[in-house]
């Protein structure tokens, strides 16, 4: 968790108080304490102090979307472990950025989301003033962890390092968005800030363990399935599974936490046949931090082994999806080492489980890899053309949800980044953030021509700040995923078929290196050529020319069979 530090007070100041010429000095001073250098957002005549203020001291990114805008927060927060932070207009901008903030909540992405509100005089009039909406406020308590309005100038201050310690979360507590309406009025007033640091969480109590250590240390056979809950715990469930013995499954959202070239992990394969498999023979299944989402059970349908337990912050989540032998409810990084003790000292597991798992975790690669077919050597190219940490971010796609969600290895949580919602266009948004948030490694995004139409302004973006960044585009003239779903139900095709852009041409047009991939052969020099380039890169994959994967990639969810016979 980030540590917010106390400013320091000028001379003078006889009360350790600040003051701040207007509502962005003191937006500037929050972020700063939080570690923020970067902020996304638009600037509308609702926020025109803050963006001013963010824009001579620290960077400001005009995106062209508001929804892009909290998606680079996004993308910002995850790829650093901090802050991010978004500007939008109130109204429809507050309006445009709720699908964004959506995703931020289902991932507990820790997001500032500051977002105008009209004169504080006629806050909730309901006379039409310029951008005014209904209940403002309970929209962004809907999508938000938390949303608030600033009131007066004399909690600004307060307010706004109180929304950064929510959205940081800490022992014991997830984070998540924070929104804050802040009218313009106030926006523009001085601003005396009595500072004030975020309080010193202590760590949260050891929970009683009894249970869960009786369950894990009598199996003989033991998987551990990780999810995003595992992302500050990475070192800790490393130890145990060395210790143990035990073999490591992930939901996408929890791959990365131990390097998935460790030959224990199995990675994000549950749903596979030979991830069913090795479920079936295991005793026992621990997992850690995950919400069991359908698409990668199989809708709730994976033969979980008879003894489940369960390691989760949140108390509800316990037994919810699977029921549980045990469970407990708290931070995995303050439990896990007490597994590991007990393993060591008295485990039971049979020594060719460990062998077990490293011919799953093969199998199921070979697997893959057979389906894949040329496809395959896109992700092998695209590895070997990075260095081991780099921001790896996928969009909705087709690419994303086979290869780029399993066999490209990912080797740390900050470099795993992608819409856990399944909202499709936010890959863009979400890699101008990781990029800016670490500019020392290249970051590649995944995207395909039919979620890229959805943002697509942000290439502009993407042109205009020049980050180090490899757009890879796949272009197959719409939505391919779904297009294959509806070809294996035998069906007309149906708004799946998209006009698509010359790529080449829109890249000319904005000043944007533009690179082609038309065959397998093509792809190790070309995206070796664009990552050596250090900056913004277009690179399209012509996926009518380089040919269709052998096995179709349709996703693992239900679809009644309408054809008749």
């Amino acid at each position: 968790m980030t540590e917010l530090i106390t400013p320091t007070s000028p001379a003078g100041q006889a009360d350790g108080a600040v003051e701040h010429a207007d509502g962005g000095a003191l937006l500037v001073q929050v972020l700063r304490e939080a570690g923020v250098d970067t902020v996304f957002g638009v600037i509308s005549v609702h926020n025109l102090p803050l963006v001013e203020a963010v824009s001579r001291e620290l960077r400001f990114v005009p995106v062209r979307h508001e929804a892009s805008a909290v998606n680079a927060a996004d993308g910002y927060a995850r790829a650093s472990g901090g802050l991010g932070c978004a500007l939008t207009s109130t109204g429809t901008g507050a309006g445009n950025a709720a699908g964004s903030l959506i995703e931020s909540l289902s991932a507990a992405t820790s997001v500032l989301h500051v977002t105008g509100q009209v004169e504080s005089e006629f806050l909730g009039s309901g006379r039409g003033f310029i951008h005014e909406t209904k209940d403002q406020l309970g929209m962004l308590r809907a999508v938000s962890l938390e949303a608030h309005t600033i009131t007066s100038v004399e909690e600004s201050a307060d307010v706004l390092r109180s929304a950064v310690r929510t959205a940081l979360g800490g022992p014991g507590r997830a984070g998540g968005p924070v929104s804050l309406e802040w009218p313009i009025d106030l926006q523009y007033a001085p601003q005396r800030d009595a500072g004030g640091a975020a309080a010193a969480s202590g760590a949260a109590d050891l929970p009683d363990l009894t249970e869960l250590i009786e369950r894990v240390t009598a199996a003989q056979r033991p998987l551990v399935w990780a999810g995003g809950g595992v992302t500050d715990a990475g070192p800790e469930l490393q130890e145990l599974l060395e210790t143990w013995g035990a073999g490591l499954l992930t939901s996408n959202s929890g791959r990365g936490a131990v390097p998935e070239d460790h030959p224990l992990v199995v990675g994000n394969y549950a749903a596979t046949p030979g991830g069913c498999r090795l479920l079936e023979e295991a005793d026992l299944l621990l997992s850690i931090g995950t919400h069991f989402r359908s698409n990668e059970t199989r809708d709730y349908d994976l033969p979980i082994p008879a003894v489940h337990v369960q390691i989760d912050l949140d108390p509800a989540a316990l037994g919810r999806v699977f029921p549980i032998a045990a469970g407990v409810a708290a931070d995995a990084a303050t439990v896990l080492p007490a597994l590991a003790a007990a393993v060591r000292d008295g485990g039971a597991v049979v020594p060719q489980w460990r062998e077990r798992v490293s011919e799953a975790r093969a199998g199921v690669r070979a697997a893959q890899r057979e389906g894949l077919g040329d496809h395959a050597l896109l992700a092998d190219a695209l590895r070997a053309a990075l260095p081991r940490r780099a921001p790896f971010v996928r969009d909705v796609t087709i690419a994303s949800s086979s290869w780029g969600n399993r066999l490209f290895e990912v080797y740390d949580p900050r470099d795993n980044v992608f819409p856990r919602g399944g909202g499709i266009g936010q890959g863009l948004g979400m890699g101008l953030g990781a990029a800016l948030a670490r500019p020392e490694a290249p970051t590649v995004v995944v995207a395909g021509d039919g979620g890229l139409a959805v943002h697509l302004g942000e290439v502009l973006t993407l042109a205009q700040e020049k980050p180090w960044l490899v757009l890879l585009v796949f272009n197959d003239g719409g939505y391919g995923v779904l297009r294959n779903m509806q070809e294996a139900r035998g069906v007309e095709r149906s708004g799946v078929d998209l006009t698509t852009p010359d790529f080449s041409a829109l890249a000319a047009a904005i000043g944007l290196p533009y690179a082609r991939i038309g065959t397998a052969e093509d792809a190790a020099p070309v995206l070796r050529d664009a990552v050596d380039r250090r900056s913004a890169v277009l690179v399209e994959v012509d996926l009518a020319s380089f040919g269709p994967m052998p096995r179709p990639f349709t996703p693992p969810v239900k679809v009644p069979d309408t054809r008749r016979s």
